[in-house]
């Protein structure tokens, strides 16, 4: 039923956008025979009900064409409006739909706080990284980082980014890998664990679960990592301590060695391996992509980590001076043939280090290169001197340490 003007025209174009604070009133059949002013104050009793008192007195709002901003359209007097107990309101309209409506004497909302009951949780998991992008997150591919958040969230409602000790390469495994991340939700270590190996793709296995903390960060606070590498010899070097006999890799030890076809020599390679122990600058043995900025020259991991939040000004600049504990070449004789298991220990590892390390001491083990030489290579500083980089398939992150204490 449309609103009534004192002139008797209907308000056909007159729209409110909240229809709770105008109720419009069907009149009953009787008044349809009475004058306009009548049905006009029969009406307005039903719309602003506050009004009943003045019209009862014979002051009729109607009477009067002093008017209100708000109510201009409705000739009600300022008196009578005084005693209404809403005031028609117009919100804004945005894409064809009104806004909700705000209530009038609402006070505006504190900006939502941190929750401060977070808890820091570490990881170690095992992973096969065969079919995987890497560790890192990738648009649009399949990565180790990608599939933790996913099934973090689909175990606890919440989907925190987990930070890795290292950024493994496409294809690169994992023994131990470990990573941390900060949750809201209270649930035991036991339970999580077994919840997020039940959701994971079986290719990555949840081995640990663990509060410590809120200090502790995968990265950050490691003071060292293990890396193994694993070649198979398809045609080891005469009178070796393993087989002699020529062999194939065999299909399901395809996707976690490098099958070498070349004989190898293991005393070069143990000479070679012993070349790397010490500090130096490992530039020869970097990437050269275009991520190496990123990952590649890092900031020196034995820089305080608390450091990292300050500004630039105050970082060191990046370095690719790293510590290498350990370096040595193991033979093994395993059921389908011989093995030789190359690991390092060092403070931290530069994009591809490992890979490129391997890469030239095959070269030493086949004869192409000197053991010699690897002084050289390293004072050059330059990628070109080195040897080629070893397929990813057969390098494994075997375990990371931390500060005594960092765990709890």
């Amino acid at each position: 039923m449309p609103f009534i003007k004192t002139n008797g025209n209907p308000l056909r174009t007159q729209n409110y956008d909240s229809p709770w604070r105008f109720v419009l009133f069907q009149p009953p059949a009787p008044i349809a025979h009475r004058s306009i002013r009548a049905r006009a104050q029969i009406r307005s009793q039903v719309l602003f009900p506050s009004l009943v008192p003045a019209i009862r007195s014979g002051d009729s709002p109607l009477r009067s064409r002093s008017t209100c901003k708000h109510c201009r359209k409705l000739s009600i007097p300022q008196s009578a409006l005084a005693a209404c107990d809403q005031r028609p309101v117009r919100y804004p309209v945005k894409n064809g739909s009104a806004n909700p409506p705000i209530p009038v004497n609402a006070t505006p909302q504190s900006e939502p706080q941190a929750p401060s009951n977070l808890r820091t949780w570490k990881l170690t998991l095992a992973y096969d990284g065969t079919d995987y992008s890497g560790w890192q997150v990738q648009p649009g591919q399949p990565t180790i980082q990608g599939e933790l958040q996913a099934a973090l969230g689909r175990v606890t409602g919440e989907a925190p980014l987990p930070q890795g000790s290292g950024r493994t390469d496409a294809g690169v495994h994992a023994l131990a890998q470990v990573t941390s991340f900060a949750l809201q939700a209270t649930i035991p270590a036991e339970n999580l664990q077994r919840a997020l190996n039940r959701t994971l793709p079986v290719a990555i296995r949840v081995v640990e679960a663990k509060i410590v903390p809120n200090a502790f960060h995968a990265r950050h606070s490691t003071v060292a990592k293990t890396y193994e590498y694993r070649v198979f010899l398809e045609r080891p070097q005469h009178g070796s301590v393993v087989s002699s006999q020529a062999a194939l890799c065999p299909p399901f030890l395809a996707r976690y060695v490098y099958a070498c076809p070349w004989p190898m020599a293991f005393e070069a390679l143990e000479r070679a391996a012993e070349a790397f122990i010490g500090t130096y600058d490992f530039l020869s043995f970097a990437a050269t992509d275009p991520d190496l900025t990123q990952r590649g020259l890092d900031r020196d991991p034995r820089s305080n980590p608390e450091t990292a939040a300050a500004s630039s000004e105050s970082l060191p600049p990046p370095t690719a001076i790293r510590t290498i504990f350990s370096s040595a070449w193991e033979q093994r004789q395993i059921e389908d043939g011989a093995l030789l298991v190359y690991r390092v220990r060092g403070s931290g590892f530069l994009h591809h280090m490992v890979r490129n390390l391997v890469g030239t001491m095959l070269d030493v083990g086949r004869g192409s290169r000197n053991a010699a030489e690897i002084p050289t290579i390293i004072a050059a500083r330059s990628r070109a001197a080195a040897g080629s980089t070893a397929p990813a398939r057969g390098l494994f992150l075997h375990s990371v340490e931390y500060r005594s204490g960092s765990e709890g």
